[in-house]
């Protein structure tokens, strides 16, 4: 045999050797207690989706049990790699996935915890941006679950819930490299850091990538694409699409990551590029009802969707996003948070925060009432025509209170389902405590309490809201998707 191939052989059985090892030197219980924490994290999240829906206070609650704040069941290095996995299922969740919603906490903040608890400024902040985002993932499931009668999803309402709660992360992912980077201002050599440098290029990187991003892939990318690229792509189907998704993928993180801001902001700038660069005629390979279709036709393929679909989602769902709240649940300090004085503060931090988010939905009747207004401005027309159209004065007062009353039904509605905080804000307060010297455990678990009642208070509020009105929001004028407030109004008056 030649002496070449026959080292190379002894070495494949010796790694053998040693990998069957390792393998038996793993213990039963080892695997027993993996199984059942991989178990407890899906039943968990299925029970506490269907008490509360919020399912990932369940994950989160398994972390507390099986991580160091209680039992500390998973040994160290197993919890460590459990939190890297479960940071790119982040990353997945950003990548599929308003002004007054993140000023109101961080302002209420200021007022309760700077002027009341005495908490310092810049911790003040961090609470309040932790506060600020409000939990997509949450808001998703809010709206698929809420009711089997009536489908959020293709409502008004529902539309400028899920613009909302973008804008929130995203303005969150921005909020949270500024917060990781005032980390440096805490270590020996902070004299030589420049404030305004660091706090600005987060913010800077990320407006520039958020400007550039859809000018170039309006301009540049989505052209080249559509014209050489996409008809060839129809040929290799999923293969081509996971290929360009994990390039792309890669390269926005890897750019944000270089120029200063949240690589979970690269991962949904990533998301809006795939989504924008396919054809959208109907003769594009890109364009299918079905991913069977897609996949069926010679000169079609199916969409990013689908692929994503098929071969990550269920890897998503069912193992990284897990990992990560379970993740979260290891760092929470469990046993300290059961003293009279923080409950109160949370307690009380919590309704604030609730308040604050709450909020956003007045703009829902604010909006009705001013386009009421304008609408019932009309020409002077003469005593007869007067008395004519004076027939139906009242009916008109009665549709215009019922408009009024279904608006106000369907603000309540925004603003209870962006209540919910979730994996940004708890992402945020942990990088302010973990990461830097401003966040006392005191803030940290304060902001904790109000993150976690939140996320259950919100989604709550949703379920009976739909369940008593949702046909009433489905019906009313807020309900009908692509129809303006004041359309209904114009129709009633030409009719």
């Amino acid at each position: 045999m030649n002496p070449a191939v026959s080292g190379h052989y002894r070495a494949s059985v010796g790694s053998m050797r040693r990998i069957l090892a390792d393998l038996r030197s793993i213990a039963v219980v080892d695997i027993l207690i993996i199984l059942s924490f991989f178990f407890f994290l899906s039943l968990a999240e299925w029970f506490s989706a269907k008490i509360i829906r919020a399912g990932i206070i369940g994950q989160i609650a398994v972390g507390i049990i099986y991580g160091e704040p209680l039992a500390n069941i998973l040994k160290g290095p197993w919890q460590e790699t459990f939190l890297a996995v479960g940071y790119i299922g982040l990353i997945l969740i950003i990548f599929e996935g308003a002004a007054t919603g993140v000023c109101f906490p961080i302002g209420l903040s200021y007022l309760l915890l700077y002027l009341g608890f005495g908490f310092g400024a810049v911790e003040t902040f961090i609470a309040g941006a932790a506060l600020s985002a409000t939990s997509l993932g949450t808001t998703f499931s809010v709206i698929s679950s809420a009711s089997k009668e009536v489908d959020l999803s293709q409502t008004m309402v529902g539309s400028v819930l899920v613009s909302a709660a973008v804008i929130d992360d995203v303005v969150g992912l921005v909020l949270a490299s500024v917060i990781h980077d005032l980390g440096e201002l805490s270590t020996p050599g902070a004299g030589d850091v420049n404030l305004g440098w660091v706090i600005g290029r987060p913010i800077v990187a990320s407006a520039a990538m958020a400007i550039a991003t859809p000018v170039l892939t309006k301009f540049v990318f989505a052209p080249i694409f559509r014209r050489w690229i996409e008809h060839t792509f129809a040929k290799y189907d999923h293969l081509s699409n996971i290929t360009l998704m994990v390039l792309v993928l890669s390269a926005f993180i890897t750019i944000a990551a270089y120029a200063g801001t949240s690589v979970l902001f690269g991962a949904f700038l990533a998301g809006t590029f795939l989504t924008y660069l396919p054809s959208k005629h109907p003769d594009g390979p890109f364009v299918v009802m079905s991913r069977e279709e897609g996949e069926r036709e010679a000169d079609k393929s199916p969409t990013f969707v689908h692929t994503f679909e098929r071969y990550l989602l269920d890897v998503q769902k069912y193992l990284m996003e897990p990992l990560f709240f379970a993740s979260v649940g290891f760092a929470i300090p469990f046993l300290k948070l059961w003293t009279g004085k923080r409950i109160w503060r949370g307690i009380v931090y919590s309704l604030l925060m609730a308040f604050a988010k709450f909020i956003v939905g007045i703009w829902i009747p604010i909006w009705e009432a001013l386009y009421s207004k304008s609408s019932s401005k009309g020409p002077v027309i003469g005593q007869q025509e007067s008395t004519r159209r004076g027939q139906n004065h009242s009916s008109s007062i009665k549709e215009k209170k019922q408009d009024y009353g279904a608006a106000s039904i369907a603000g309540f509605l925004l603003g209870s389902a962006m209540v919910a905080r979730g994996e940004i804000g708890l992402l945020i307060i942990e990088i302010g405590y973990n990461e830097t010297s401003y966040v006392s455990q005191e803030g940290f678990i304060t902001a904790v309490w109000a993150i976690l009642l939140n996320t259950i208070i919100g989604p709550i509020a949703v379920g009976y809201l739909v369940k008593f009105y949702g046909q009433r929001i489905g019906e009313g004028k807020w309900g009908l998707q692509g129809v303006a407030p004041g359309a209904v109004n114009d129709t009633r008056d030409h009719a």
